[in-house]
């Protein structure tokens, strides 16, 4: 049967304590950096898969500087008919 010795156990519980803050400190620093190189590879992700879906629509809106556009309304505007019916005068009995 094996036995386990002090120093041997030691040892592991320095290692596993080495281990813990030595990823505590990398993180620490290197954290931000990490973390904004993830958010900046998952943005282009997001916008590849946004002009996929809406072709790029937000790229053709765009206009260069000084270029004038007017976009007009449909000209379906409902005009009333002014014969709506035969005018009735009623007189009023006493």
């Amino acid at each position: 049967m094996l036995e386990a010795s002090l120093s041997g156990v030691l040892k592991t519980v320095l290692i596993v304590l080495l281990v813990y803050f030595g990823l505590k400190i990398f993180f620490r620093f290197f954290g931000p950096m990490i973390l904004k190189y993830f958010m900046k590879k998952m943005g282009k992700k997001f916008e590849q898969q946004f002009n996929q879906q809406f072709g790029g629509y937000q790229h053709q809106n765009q206009k260069q500087e000084g270029e004038v556009s007017i976009d007009k309304k449909s000209g379906s505007k409902r005009r009333s008919n002014k014969k709506v019916g035969e005018y009735i005068d009623y007189e009023e009995i006493d």
